[in-house]
């Protein structure tokens, strides 16, 4: 028997979901289009436009009756987690989200990160048929290509499967540099006090050519939009400095920047936890430190 993969929108994060899936036998894939895919056959399943779950997870039953997988991978985005979720409920079995790797046997022992990447869990699966997604950017992408055999994949969802389906796409307005892919992010939290107290992280970045984020109280706050938000439920990112103002540093905001390869914290208190993740800190009041701190930035740049 095979190993089953979902196919995802994101095809970067697919190729690293096959990665696992080679390690527990032969993939076939499901998806909803031709794909270029190194896999020995792919389902073409024949859905509605808009994405709705309740039909994936249809089509991902339907595959498993016909070609009677192992197990099921998929890639551990919002979609991957959601349709495996489905299926797992519509079959009572569990479902192992986030694994990073696998080992042999039954059942199959698999190791998977926590609480927004703060750690590792080691578990194993009694599971007929085990249902993993994979954690984003954990394993190297299958780079090669292929052209598998192809089987449309007639289905027919029911009422319910429709009930939920993604009707609109809106981007999102973005100025100035992206938050996940700046080099440098200039972070704000509590200690900020207000959405005009942004105003002074706003012109260190823009001197650095930084993108600004914010922790999920700021959000919370509404001081910004969400789409600004560093952290666990919000955007992880990795650049090569990350200054966090006014941040404490709670669990779920660590897993988001813990990417940076270095950290500046900026913070009253001497006690924050962020300190212990900071490769260089500065005590004191940031309404008075980040404007020094552009103020130098201005000489240096001055001919």
């Amino acid at each position: 028997m095979g190993v089953l993969l979902l196919v995802d929108d994101d095809a970067e994060l697919t190729r690293q979901a096959l990665t696992l899936a080679r390690g527990l036998g032969e993939v076939e894939a499901v998806a909803a289009a031709p794909a270029d895919l190194p896999v020995e056959r792919l389902w073409v399943a024949d859905l509605p436009d808009a994405y709705a779950p309740g039909a994936w997870a249809t089509a991902v039953e339907e595959v498993i009756e016909r070609a009677q997988p192992s197990a099921v991978v998929a890639a551990g985005t919002q979609r991957g987690n959601e349709i495996l979720a489905h299926v797992a409920a519509r079959r009572d079995l569990p479902f192992a989200a986030n694994c990073i790797a696998i080992g042999g046997g039954e059942p199959l022992d698999v190791t998977r990160v926590r609480w927004g990447g703060s750690l590792l869990e080691e578990a194993r699966i009694h599971s007929p048929l085990p249902l993993l997604s994979v954690a984003p950017h954990a394993l190297p992408a299958v780079e090669e290509s292929g052209s598998p055999a192809t089987e449309d994949l007639a289905v027919s969802p029911a009422e319910g499967d429709l009930a939920v389906q993604v009707s609109e796409h809106v981007d999102d307005v973005q100025t100035g540099v992206s938050l996940a892919e700046a080099k440098v992010v200039v972070s704000g939290g509590r200690g900020v006090g207000s959405a005009d107290g942004f105003a002074i992280l706003e012109e260190l970045a823009g001197l650095l050519d930084a993108a600004v984020g914010c922790s999920r109280v700021v959000t919370s706050a509404g001081w910004r939009p969400h789409t600004d938000q560093v952290g666990q439920t919000g955007t992880k990112v990795s650049p090569d400095l990350y200054i966090a103002c006014g941040i404490s540093g709670a669990t779920q905001h660590i897993a988001g920047c813990k990417g940076a390869k270095k950290i500046l914290a900026i913070n009253s208190d001497a006690e924050a936890p962020i300190l212990a993740s900071a490769d260089y800190a500065v005590i004191g009041d940031l309404s008075e430190i980040v404007p020094a701190i552009t103020a130098e930035l201005r000489k240096a740049k001055t001919p």
